[in-house]
């Protein structure tokens, strides 16, 4: 992995001018072969920056910021490589919500389920990128003891944090497990314990699951109480949440039914009261975002101090072209690149008569369900995403615009950061999933009631459809949105996950849940198909890239895809 796995971090950032965990992230790479760590470490603001730099690992992509030729990867494309970006191509592009024509470092293939080891850059950055967060988290846990701490004459300083910091890397390493997990299954296992010189063994599926869960387990008390951190670090609910997600999923991913425990996690997310769901949908995906209560864990994005065109960047600028500007304040001007477009089964899963957009209506006040955010106003614009010969095409207006991240305030003003990169910080973890993953969980078997999973059901609705106590002067709200227990089901969980969470990267994990992924569902271009087709079930998981097969041929390949060793 070479600049990826860093063992003796000798490739480390010194973090200066830290004003907060994640506020100023001012940053210089040091020489490959200097000694480092009486440098970085000399200082609580050193360890500050270390940690910091695990978190921004998520959401930033290199050392100078909007992809100043210093990336993170060595030989990747900077601004394609940044996490959440990747997690857009794997988790959500390759599914039946979003397009994105091109066919630059493997997107065609992950958008036509047609990868394999070495024909997919982003799959093999998402790989590595996870690797490197788990490198900087374990960087941390070697540095962060007792005893360094003691010899550098930082003890008095830190001792009242430092447990809280160890358990924020251990967490952050545990939720990279989950992903590689989730996205590779059965994965090398390095540790802070792990040797410079020492191959990485591979762990099976299970006990990267159980690994993961077993660091979120021992640190719950670690953790700071629920609301005692500051704002985009994470506490003790974040890990609640993720114990919650992994336990939804571990029937599909290990083979063992866990949903009590999903439903338990996920209820002590809901009843905890320290992130309750924003009164209107619109403003978590907005540029004043950091005020929004509901997001537990929020990735920080800056479009002065923390510049990427990966992030939310992305989420804007690739989901709008220049023209829709003159629209509706987009929050980047002209910059929008005209990329991504929705499938019409996304589309398709909202009420007809909420999918147009009205240009006297630019937030969709109007609409029942306010989550139906779609641009359907450009010249020519058509809901299907072929040209008029069925053939794929990059044409921006064959398909309709996803918009419901908006650089702006809530005010609908352009926020200080200007419109060059955008501020709107990426809700990684928030309560309405909480809210979906108990419902379900209760329906598989969990031991809360169908009125309780009705509730949980009704709540997120009540709030799309701003009616009840969501009502707002000026905004619909004669429709409620609410449903009877005779239509609350599996699948309409599953269409409700797509309404409320679409382009947050889940849906790949939630179809594989409910067995829809490769066989009997399918939507545009899937397997290269106009209105798409089966494809084989070994796409539930990506392949270990094959530069690390390489690397290590002791890896074994996931089943279907070629062991090139």
């Amino acid at each position: 992995m070479k600049k990826i796995i860093i063992y003796s971090f000798n490739l480390f950032l010194l973090v200066t001018c830290l004003t907060s965990c994640l506020g100023d992230l001012d940053t210089m790479p040091l020489d490959n072969n200097q000694l480092v760590s009486d440098q970085v470490y000399k200082t609580k603001d050193g360890y500050t920056g270390v940690l910091a730099k695990c978190y921004s690992s998520l959401i930033l992509t290199g050392q100078k910021g909007g992809d100043g030729g210093d990336g993170d990867l060595e030989g990747a494309n900077e601004g394609y490589s940044g996490y959440v970006r990747l997690l857009f191509y794997l988790q959500e592009m390759s599914t039946d919500n979003f397009l994105m024509p091109s066919s630059s470092n493997g997107l065609r293939k992950c958008l036509n389920l047609q990868w394999d080891a070495s024909n997919a850059s982003v799959v093999t950055w998402t790989y590595q990128r996870l690797y490197m967060s788990i490198a900087y988290c374990n960087e941390l846990l070697r540095e962060c003891t007792e005893g360094k701490l003691q010899s550098r004459g930082l003890w008095e300083e830190m001792k009242d944090e430092y447990v809280s910091y160890r358990a924020e890397a251990r967490f952050i390493r545990a939720y990279c497990y989950s992903m590689l997990c989730d996205l590779f299954g059965s994965v090398p296992y390095v540790d802070e314990y792990t040797g410079v010189k020492e191959i990485p063994v591979q762990y099976t599926r299970k006990e990267i699951f159980e690994y993961a869960e077993s660091e979120l387990l021992a640190i719950e008390n670690e953790l700071k109480a629920p609301g005692g951190n500051e704002y985009g670090r994470i506490d003790r609910v974040a890990g609640w949440f993720l114990l919650a997600r992994m336990y939804l999923n571990a029937e599909s991913w290990i083979n063992e039914n866990k949903y009590q425990d999903a439903y338990t996690y996920a209820k002590k997310v809901i009843t905890d009261g320290h992130y309750p769901l924003a009164s209107d949908y619109r403003e978590i995906f907005l540029a004043d975002n950091k005020t929004c209560r509901e997001i537990i864990w929020g990735l920080v994005q800056d479009g002065q101090r923390a510049q990427s065109s990966a992030g939310t960047n992305f989420y804007v600028k690739a989901f709008v072209n220049g023209p829709m500007d003159e629209l509706y304040k987009t929050g980047v001007g002209s910059r929008g690149w005209g990329n991504v477009r929705a499938k019409m089964t996304l589309v398709d899963a909202f009420d007809a008569d909420d999918v147009a957009f009205d240009v006297n209506d630019t937030w969709g006040n109007g609409k029942k369900d306010k989550r139906a955010q779609f641009m359907t106003a450009l010249p020519n614009q058509v809901k299907e995403t072929w040209d008029s010969e069925l053939n794929m095409t990059s044409t921006f207006t064959c398909g309709y615009g996803y918009i419901k991240w908006r650089n702006v305030t809530k005010d609908d003003q352009l926020c200080a950061s200007g419109d060059a990169y955008t501020s709107i910080d990426f809700p990684l973890f928030r309560t309405a999933d909480a809210y979906l993953m108990a419902a379900e969980a209760i329906l598989r078997g969990a031991n809360g009631t169908d009125a309780e999973a009705l509730g949980y059901v009704n709540e997120i609705r009540a709030r799309a459809y701003m009616s009840g106590k969501y009502a707002k002067a000026g905004v619909r709200s004669d429709v409620s949105g609410e449903i009877g227990l005779n239509e609350l089901s599996l699948d309409f969980i599953l269409s409700e996950r797509q309404k409320e969470l679409a382009s947050e990267p889940t849906r790949r994990t939630d179809l594989i849940r409910f067995g829809k992924y490769t066989k009997g569902n399918n939507w545009d271009w899937k397997n290269g198909a106009r209105l798409g087709e089966d494809v084989d079930d070994k796409y539930k998981l990506f392949p270990i890239p094959e530069s690390e097969l390489t690397n290590n041929p002791a890896l074994k390949q996931n089943d279907g895809y070629k062991q090139i060793n």
